[in-house]
């Protein structure tokens, strides 16, 4: 017998979203514990930056 799976091994669009959100979540966690910065994206300047544990933010170029 042979059990065909979808792509997503039968994980819907919004399961899958909900997993993605959570391990970030969890990397953004361990990252301030470890005292690194964290990636971050500013829609009102509509730039990525660098937050950094003090509170500054290192934007990119």
């Amino acid at each position: 017998m042979t059990i065909e799976l979808d792509s997503m091994c039968g994980v819907t669009d919004e399961e899958l979203t909900e997993r993605f959100k959570e391990a970030i979540r969890i990397d953004n966690e361990e990252r301030r514990i470890k005292g690194e910065p964290i990636a971050k994206y500013d829609t009102t300047e509509r730039r990525a930056y660098l937050e950094f544990p003090d509170g500054r933010r290192q934007y990119a170029n």
